[in-house]
């Protein structure tokens, strides 16, 4: 038995190349490789009392996250002065490796406290980074006890810090922002969590790398890839505490220097990705903000990331999994601080928690606000819980033109008998409307004529659960008697919506057979006719869509017109307001 044990860990360790230079990715506990793989018992991790109906496990995030824990935790991360990726890996009190391991002895008392359900290990690889050739990631799973316990719902934060100079190993660089914030939500979520019970397997993951190229991330998935592991969601949180707007800040930015916001919270996601946003803004607004004494605005970005900047779930979103990003509404500064004059908190050493401002060397006014975080947290915690508790998404979602309204068909195999329709206009971050409808095939009716709608389904479960969102069908209604009239050429160049827009806009083009061409791009130009931006675009058949806005925010308000150019010639020209 014991050489059959040494075989497994062998295995364990045989090198796992990527495409990005890490090799020997490897989880250092069994029996959490076995979680991962969903090679478990569900009966072996079932809490003595089970806690598994949503709103008692709403109530248990409401009433236990705790300002005070997130803080605690804050403080202990800022005693580490430097969580860079490639410093000390020995020291007790200094560095990356004293911060893991406290991280790592932090999972194990949580897992103590709930009859060690929780499962710890770190995810090991080897890269260059920082003159640094092995790294690991902390993360603690919370094994299902449902059908669905293979599927993984994962909450991240990265833990490496860094100063102006990313591979600096000797400053201090308590990065409390970025992202002691995340890891200390991760954490806590940990600790609450960790007493209730799911269908599918949760996973609190620490990642380190992030800095220098969302390596830990990148390994984390590219290990989920390679050992064929479903991952059902990924909720990264990066920059989630920070109530304080700087001088600069990555577009879309904050107002201003000093500018407060502890209320509103942006969450990140590719357009492939966004029903995912969505059904976190719905979890919240049906089952959070009528209870929580003090309600957040959660705003679904049209972006992936803030322009020219990225985080730790675009590794997961590039194979193929759900993954979004939560930030704080203000950031302290864009990231960039070799840029001239600038002397915001973010990459420097003064991303600290706070200042002594009464010289009794006690911080007494926090950059960070506790009670924001912990919002933010309660946020986290009631999207991971529903991803893990929900049931199954219909697939095969279909539309199809009816006189005076649209048919939809979906399957589902499971037999829910309960749905709701989510219906957006074209550009529209948000659903317009749901609908609740109990069949898979049936006929809607009253919506605006001559408009493009997006429709997407999800069942609900004997909980009132909602299931993460299907594919999106798209289709312009009409009434039967008021056709779109299409071109010649069948290509439509549509309206942007929002116009006016602030942040950013959708320029779209509708194409309704293939047609011939070599080259075709949308191009913006302002209204001296002077091109900005042009976007190469490939004509096949359905909705094409491009967003125009972040990366242009220098600009002046006023008009812009944008057009499609198809082989030289301007096909189509339209006009859009920009009111940033």
């Amino acid at each position: 038995m014991k050489q059959l044990y040494f075989l497994f860990l062998l295995m364990m360790m045989l090198p796992l190349a990527t495409a990005n230079g890490q090799t020997n990715i490897t989880v250092t506990n069994p029996e959490v490789y076995d979680i991962l793989k969903g090679n478990f018992a569900a009966d072996d991790y079932l809490p003595a009392t089970l806690i598994n109906h949503p709103e008692d496990i709403l109530e248990g995030l409401i009433t236990e996250v705790s300002p005070d824990s997130l803080k605690e935790y804050l403080l202990r991360l800022s005693a580490f002065s430097n969580r860079n990726t490639g410093s000390d890996t020995v020291s007790t009190t200094f560095g990356i490796g004293a911060a893991r391991r406290w991280a790592h002895t932090k999972f194990e008392e949580f897992s103590a406290q709930n009859e060690g359900r929780l499962q710890v290990a770190y995810l090991q690889f080897d890269q260059a980074i920082c003159e640094m050739g092995q790294h690991r990631n902390i993360f603690a799973t919370l094994p299902g006890i449902g059908p669905h316990r293979n599927e993984l719902v994962i909450v991240e934060g990265h833990m490496d810090s860094r100063c102006e100079d990313e591979c600096d190993t000797e400053c201090i660089a308590q990065g409390m922002e970025d992202n002691g914030s995340g890891t200390a939500l991760v954490l806590e979520l940990a600790r609450v969590m960790s007493q209730f019970a799911f269908d599918r397997t949760l996973v609190f993951l620490i990642t380190t790398g992030e800095e220098q190229g969302l390596f830990g991330a990148n390994a984390f998935a590219e290990f989920c890839d390679n050992e064929d592991i479903p991952v059902r969601a990924v909720y990264n949180n990066d920059i989630i505490g920070g109530i304080i707007c700087g001088q600069t800040a990555s577009p879309p930015g904050c107002p201003g220097l000093n500018a407060i916001d502890s209320i509103n919270v942006r969450v990140y996601s590719s357009s492939a990705v966004r029903n995912l946003a969505r059904f976190v803004h719905l979890e919240y607004e049906e089952n959070l903000a009528p209870i929580v004494p003090i309600p957040s605005t959660v705003n679904i970005m049209t972006q992936e990331d803030r322009s020219g900047r990225g985080g730790d779930h675009i590794p997961f979103r590039q194979r193929g999994y759900q993954a979004l990003r939560f930030t704080s509404a203000n950031e302290h500064g864009n990231g960039n601080p070799s840029a001239a004059n600038y002397e915001d908190r973010q990459h420097t050493m003064e991303d600290v928690l706070g200042v002594d401002t009464d010289g009794d060397s006690v911080i007494d006014s926090f950059f960070v606000d506790f009670n924001y975080l912990a919002r933010n947290t309660v946020l986290n915690g009631n999207s991971a819980a529903m991803s893990a508790l929900g049931p199954v998404s219909p697939t095969q979602f279909k539309l199809e033109d009816i006189e005076g309204g649209f048919r939809y068909e979906f399957d589902d195999p499971n037999n829910y008998g309960l749905y709701r329709i989510g219906i957006r206009k074209f550009g529209g971050n948000y659903f317009d409307t749901l609908l609740t409808v109990t069949q898979t095939t049936d006929s809607l009716f009253a919506l605006l004529p001559g408009t493009l709608y997006y429709l997407t389904v999800c069942a609900v479960d004997s909980n009132g659960i909602e299931s993460h969102f299907s594919n999106e069908a798209f289709d312009f209604f009409t009434t039967g008697t008021e056709e779109i009239q299409l071109p010649e050429k069948g290509i439509m160049l549509l309206q942007n919506r929002p116009n006016p827009f602030d942040e950013a806009t959708t320029l779209g083009v509708y194409v309704e057979r293939t047609v011939p061409y070599s080259d075709a791009f949308l191009r913006v130009a302002d209204a001296q006719g002077r091109e900005l931006v042009r976007y190469p675009i490939e004509l096949k058949p359905g909705l094409i869509e491009v967003i125009y806005g972040y990366e242009n925010h220098r600009y002046q308000p006023g008009a812009y017109y944008y057009s499609l150019v198809i082989d030289g010639q301007v096909y189509d020209t339209k006009a859009m307001i920009y009111a940033y």
